[in-house]
């Protein structure tokens, strides 16, 4: 946690006029962006004392090591930079709506020559009308269908349109009358063009021409006694009016506006637009945000703003932007939005009439869209609960597994073989629960036996902890006199603390933490699952045999195909690919692997960095680093006399004697080689502690040799 005051600015360097200021982490990362009128009164509030600031702002300026900043000319350009920051650097503190979905537009191909009607979602693209958006890709299907019946403008792919040209042969579409069939010459480019483009102005809400144009032509059909043309024109004209329905008005003046309404509290806030064109309803989406830092109302309206119109510009920007409060100052907001549009935009808050209560459906919506977010985080636990349902069904169990730990075993190709303990309690991982081994009962590559010393030891001292709290009745104690838990290898806490050696440990003090509770090691699981198959399940079944517990299920999950071993069971137990339960299983096994590979690698590395300093016992980092340094090397340190150690700061005569025996008894390294040049380097230069990064390599050392890494 950095203290703000170490690279608070001096006084008079911040300027007192508009810009953008950046806060950077100590890896230089941005964290936040912001802009101001004046910097100057701007960034002093974030300097002010800590027990001030609220919560999310004091975790903002203690994250950060550094503050930077742009001078700009006006709070529009501000603005603008600020947005353009924000995209580009991603800042974790800064509002940042997520999409619920990605929303569904009507989109008219209008850059070809043969333009196509289709769903389309993403990036908008260059010479596209766009209508929209939509809550619902099949909402937009059911309104083209109906429309094709008036406006048959070409709705198939490239492809199909090719093959149909080559062919000679329209596609369906265009034998029922919904496509006007371009591909096979039936109407001219020209023609299809100007039909999508009424279509276009029909979905723009200029419909009372094409309606008008239609009626007088059926009257005319009607009139010449051409009753079937009468009646499809009829048919046509039922067809506009019902998709017109789907969209009705909502302000009676044709109006083009967004709606924006914000539902919030301590926590989270949902952002609702409706687009409103020609006076309906054309579009609606959503988003939900935290509240990352402490924000009004009308902030949270401004950046809604930025993510809206940040990218659009043109008639996509509407005359007209009501919203539930105002940004603070609104001038250079207004103005940014008038810039984007080309034209002047209006940006107000709707005091009463039919776009007040317009504003308050919109806000109804945000506070429902803000209750289903919170819904949706809470319906995890029936999913878990499904999930452990699932397991138990699976499994024949006779009740769901709260508790399931899962093992795994890495190492490289034999070489630092540990193993791994994950916790997952209600579906959910215990990380504080989590535990590593190292296996040291044997030497060399064999899970399956790694797996069964893992197994035993973790539940011996289960065992050992319900001894020592009286559960055992008389004779049921299945741990004979001299057994010890942690014979045969060693074990330690997830949070790193230090590895307690093979030496025998009185129970009563190693199965209770500081405060005499308890540890968390001791409580059992209803499940046990290892990374495997059935050699790795049967030995783990077989561990739990020779200790005598028969109250906790054992499966296994394969990684080749997904399945399921049982013990004694000839064959897997395949559950349904798209199974919560199976879900949780791969988490569960992902998990144990994760952590297991992340042990092995940590303890491979510390190897192959490891000197003969780090042998004597008692000595630290620090004073190993004072060594080195007085000395210069390893070799020179192991030619000193015990008086001349005695000459470093912090190094008593006990301690040198012990060093000096330490080394004494080590052997000398091996010859070091330039790899790339092959030639063999005197150990007479400077020297830190073996394997650091400035080491050259000893012939034949461990990093040199590859293999696959389990």
């Amino acid at each position: 946690m950095a203290d703000p005051s170490s690279y608070r600015p001096k006084p008079g360097q911040i300027p007192d006029s508009p810009g953008v200021y950046r806060f950077r982490d100590e890896h230089r990362r941005v964290i936040y962006v912001g802009k101001a009128k004046s910097l100057r009164q701007r960034l002093a509030n974030y300097f002010q004392d800590l027990a001030g600031l609220h919560p999310r702002t004091r975790s903002m300026v203690t994250t950060a090591a550094s503050v930077e900043w742009t001078v700009v000319s006006t709070e529009v350009e501000a603005l603008q930079l600020e947005y353009s920051w924000i995209k580009e650097y991603d800042p974790r503190f800064n509002v940042k709506y997520r999409d619920d979905k990605s929303y569904p537009y009507l989109a008219v191909t209008m850059n070809e020559e043969f333009p196509r009607v289709q769903v389309m979602r993403g990036h908008k693209k260059k010479g596209v009308k766009y209508f929209g958006p939509y809550a619902h890709a099949w909402a937009i299907r059911d309104t083209v269908d109906l429309l094709l019946r008036v406006f048959p403008v070409r709705t198939c792919s490239t492809g199909v349109f090719k093959n149909a040209a080559r062919t000679g042969r329209p596609c369906l579409l265009g034998y029922i009358g919904k496509c006007s069939a371009p591909c096979v010459g039936r109407i001219s480019p020209d023609d299809h063009w100007e039909l999508a483009d009424e279509f276009c102005d029909f979905m723009a809400g200029r419909t009372g021409t094409h309606l008008r144009r239609l009626e007088k032509q059926m009257t005319q059909a009607a009139e010449e006694m051409e009753y079937e043309r009468a009646a499809r024109l009829r048919d046509d004209i039922e067809a506009l009016k019902k998709a017109m329905e789907k969209n009705a008005v909502v302000l009676a003046d044709a109006t083009d506006a967004d709606l924006i309404a914000v539902a919030e509290d301590e926590l989270e806030a949902a952002v609702q637009i409706f687009h409103v064109r020609g006076g309906r309803v054309r579009g609606q989406r959503g988003w939900v945000t935290d509240k990352v830092e402490e924000i009004t109302t009308g902030a949270l309206v401004e950046h809604a703003l930025q993510q809206l119109y940040g990218e659009e510009t043109g008639d996509a920007v509407p005359k007209e932007v009501l919203v539930p409060a105002l940004p603070d100052p609104v001038e250079p907001v207004q103005e940014w939005l008038t810039g984007r549009r080309g034209s002047g935009v209006s940006l107000r808050i709707p005091q009463r009439g039919d776009k007040r209560a317009l504003m308050e459906t919109v806000e109804r919506n945000a506070q429902q869209a803000l209750v289903l977010h919170k819904t949706k985080r809470a319906s995890d636990l029936t999913t878990r609960s499904r999930a452990l349902e699932e397991i138990a069904e699976a499994l024949e169990l006779d009740s769901a597994p709260l508790r399931i730990e899962c093992y795994d075993i890495s190492h490289l190709q034999g070489d630092d073989v540990v193993a791994s303990m994950v916790v997952f309690e209600d579906g959910l991982a215990r990380k504080s629960e989590y535990r590593r081994f190292q296996i040291k009962g044997f030497e060399g590559q064999d899970d399956v036996r790694s797996m069964h010393e893992v197994i035993t030891r973790r539940f011996r001292r289960y065992l050992a902890e319900k001894e020592r709290t009286g559960e055992w009745t008389d004779g049921d104690n299945p741990l004979t006199e001299g057994d010890n838990p942690l014979v045969g290898g060693t074990v330690a806490p997830a949070d790193g603390t230090a590895l307690t050696d093979g030496t025998e440990v009185p129970l009563a003090s190693s199965l209770k933490d500081d405060e005499g509770r308890p540890k968390r090691f001791a409580y059992p699981p209803q499940l046990v699952v290892v990374d495997g198959g059935q050699p790795q399940v049967a030995a783990a079944q077989r561990a739990l045999d020779d200790l005598g517990i028969d109250d906790i299920a054992v499966c296994g999950l394969a990684k080749r195909l997904e399945e399921v071993w049982l013990p004694h069971d000839d064959d897997p137990v395949v559950l349904p690919r798209t199974s919560e339960g199976l879900y949780l299983l791969q988490r569960v096994r992902d998990e144990a692997h994760r952590f297991a590979i992340t042990y092995q690698r940590t303890k491979r590395a510390k190897r192959f960095r490891a000197g003969p300093l780090d042998d004597v016992p008692g000595l630290g980092e620090t004073r190993k680093q004072a060594l080195i340094k007085h000395f210069g090397s390893v070799k020179k340190l192991r030619s000193a006399t015990i008086d001349q150690i005695c000459e470093v700061p912090g190094i008593g005569r006990k301690t040198a004697e012990t060093i000096a025996a330490a080394l004494a008894q080590a052997a000398p390294p091996a010859p070091a080689v330039n790899t790339a040049t092959g030639e063999i380097i005197d150990d007479e230069g400077p020297e830190t502690t073996a394997g650091s990064p400035g080491d050259p390599v000893t012939a034949g050392a461990p990093e040199e040799r590859r293999g696959q890494e389990t």
